[in-house]
């Protein structure tokens, strides 16, 4: 890989999780952007648009994002689920949007 292709590849750096669609069963890789905790709660926001790392500051795209919560299930798995409350979005969304000063999370 070429070393001038590191902006175009940093997706690929991103540490990256593996959703399932419920309906489907499909595998999509997502991209960790920023990860925080609150009230005891740890929470992630991902895309899955795999070119939202390469894109300049001048690009004025919007990318799908997702906010998950991380659960733990009987056996100490760690899981995500999607945080669909909207006070709790809220909430989070706020906290997001201070860590990643000049982007604007939308829920």
């Amino acid at each position: 890989m070429p070393e001038n292709d590191a902006m175009e590849n940093a997706a690929f750096d991103a540490a990256t999780i593996m959703l399932t669609d419920a309906e489907t069963g499909e595998e999509v890789p997502a991209y960790v952007i920023e990860e925080t905790t609150l009230t005891g709660k740890h929470y992630l926001l991902v895309t899955t648009d795999e070119n939202y790392f390469s894109a300049g500051e001048e690009d004025e795209t919007e990318s799908e994002v997702l906010i998950l919560r991380e659960i733990r299930d009987e056996d100490e798995d760690v899981l995500y689920e999607c945080v669909t409350d909207d006070d709790e979005l809220s909430a989070i969304g706020k906290v997001f949007e201070e860590l990643l000063d000049d982007t604007e999370v939308l829920v």
